[in-house]
């Protein structure tokens, strides 16, 4: 049914449970999957010098971070044994790098995690799920914890 699954990834628990709904989803449809994470290259508004510091500082860290999801996620499926094809990509905004990954690779399901936020956190902090709902005409399945 579901040729080809795209799984954002963050490194949270609730990720982590899309990936294994991903795994289970594959493994009954045989289909291929391609895990993600994305990075926004420009979280900050600033200009100076101490931005440019900062900008580097975060760039590094967000790497890093991606790096270690990637890996733990590859672990996991390739654990499963299912094969996974993994990259870390830059968007600006996390949602439109998901959705334009999902239109890159072909993809035919998205299954993401959500963190069910509410209220004023949703507010000040967006919903990345959320936004690739209203900017997608794929399913998407969505893991909540």
């Amino acid at each position: 049914m579901f040729k080809h699954i795209l799984v954002p990834v963050d490194g949270s628990p609730t990720s982590q449970l899309a990936v294994e709904k991903a795994i289970g989803l594959a493994k009954a449809f045989g289909s291929r999957v391609t895990a993600i994470f994305v990075i926004d290259p420009y979280p900050f508004t600033g200009v100076g010098t101490d931005f440019a510091y900062g900008q580097a500082e975060y760039l590094n860290a967000a790497t890093s971070e991606a790096n270690a999801a990637i890996k733990a996620t590859k672990a996991a499926f390739e654990g499963a044994g299912v094969a996974v094809e993994t990259s870390v990509i830059e968007a600006h905004t996390a949602w439109r790098g998901v959705v334009q990954a999902a239109e890159s690779v072909q993809a035919d399901l998205i299954v993401m995690g959500s963190h069910g936020r509410s209220g004023l956190e949703k507010l000040v902090l967006g919903s990345v799920t959320q936004a690739v709902l209203s900017h997608t005409r794929l399913p998407v399945l969505v893991v909540r914890d």
